[in-house]
């Protein structure tokens, strides 16, 4: 038994890596102490960067319970993990830690071989809150709290390698493994909070990779031609998938929603009730607008033409598409939307994004009216 385990009755261990290390959930966090000398490379603030001389790493939830926000138990964020550190039981001086707000409970681990190489990752994570597409708007120089850590939402990804690289091979990995949490964000269609793009992770993403030098496998490519690279995304990506949809229920069923596909555009419950109070004589309770809103909004029909108006707009904002083509074919499935619930199609008038956007808001309104008038008549 590891001499970490010693007075730690609490710790459940969760895996046996193919590297003989274990992974145990103890004290709110995700701890790999190391049996033997490893190569890592990580974002970690705290013992970040390449190191061969560590001898564990841990993911930890900081957050002090439900509604309540992360704060810092000392001056400064690495004397916050020090502590941290010094609670579950390591060195300080050579143990790289993550934290965030999403729980241990839901972590994620999946593993894939080939021949003698293994890869496992383990993935806590969310992009409700701060995910963010590179290039966001960012605040980043303002002035901030010192004693508050960044909002919920870090995806933290620990990825083990079972076999010996080089220190530059090592970060090639760490490249690879973005790319690959970036590909499951895209392909759950998870939005920015901060801009009308996709999200390509959130503001805070922490990784550590973890290689093998005791292993008589050496590889010298990671990236996406070698079968290392293979690996690390069939690990990552659903790994990624899993964790999310374990700590805020992300998923493709989720997200089969008219109001989440076009959330990133600005167009919301609450803009929607905004323009019908403005717009309609008759005065309606809130909470019956939304019920008839909620009701349409996992309508097959009506998802799927969201789904391909954004993406509409999406290559409008790529310059993909000339502004000209974006307002043919979103008439196009204008019409088709109003055909479905028997009614006169908004029609397009510009070539921008705020003319199709405009459109959009006059037929959900259109369609949530008529169905209150087919209410009130039952």
């Amino acid at each position: 038994m590891s001499s970490w385990l010693q007075g730690r009755e609490q710790a459940l261990k969760l895996s046996t890596l193919s590297t003989g290390d274990s992974v145990y959930r103890y004290y709110k966090s995700i701890v790999i102490p190391f049996e033997q000398p490893r190569k890592v490379a990580s974002t970690a603030i705290v013992n970040g960067g390449y190191r061969e001389d560590l001898t564990a790493v841990f993911n930890n939830d900081c957050n002090p319970g439900a509604g309540m926000a992360c704060v810092m138990r000392a001056p400064t964020y690495q004397e916050h993990m020090r502590l941290i550190t010094e609670e579950i039981g390591l060195d300080p001086a050579t143990t790289a830690g993550m934290g965030t707000a999403a729980s241990m409970e839901n972590v994620a681990i999946h593993t894939q071989s080939y021949e003698s190489l293994t890869v496992t990752a383990i993935v806590t994570g969310g992009v409700e809150v701060n995910g963010g597409r590179a290039g966001d708007p960012a605040d980043y120089f303002q002035p901030i709290d010192k004693n508050s850590i960044e909002k919920p939402g870090t995806i933290n990804i620990i990825l083990v390698i079972d076999a010996d690289l080089p220190p530059g091979i090592l970060n090639r990995a760490l490249v690879t493994c973005t790319e690959a949490k970036t590909a499951a964000l895209q392909e759950l269609m998870a939005g920015s909070n901060y801009s009308t793009g996709l999200a390509t992770g959130s503001g805070t993403d922490q990784t550590i990779v973890i290689a093998n030098p005791q292993s008589a496998l050496y590889l010298e490519s990671a990236g996406k031609h070698s079968k290392l690279g293979e690996l690390i995304g069939r690990t990552v990506l659903p790994a990624v998938k899993e964790a999310l949809y374990k700590q805020t229920g992300l998923s493709p069923r989720q997200q089969h929603s008219m109001l989440r596909r076009i959330k990133r555009y600005g167009i919301t419950e609450e803009s929607l009730w905004q323009v019908y109070t403005e717009s309609s004589e008759k005065t309606l309770l809130k909470p019956k607008f939304m019920d008839a809103l909620y009701q349409l909004d996992g309508d097959n029909y009506l998802v799927t033409y969201a789904a391909s108006y954004v993406h509409l707009l999406d290559e409008l904002q790529w310059e993909l598409l000339s502004g000209v083509e974006v307002r043919q074919a979103g008439n196009e499935l204008l019409t088709a939307a109003a055909a479905k619930y028997r009614m006169e199609a908004p029609v397009i008038t510009g070539t921008g994004v705020d003319s199709c956007l405009k459109a959009w808001h006059t037929l959900i309104l259109a369609i949530v009216r008529k169905k209150l008038a087919e209410q009130a008549r039952c």
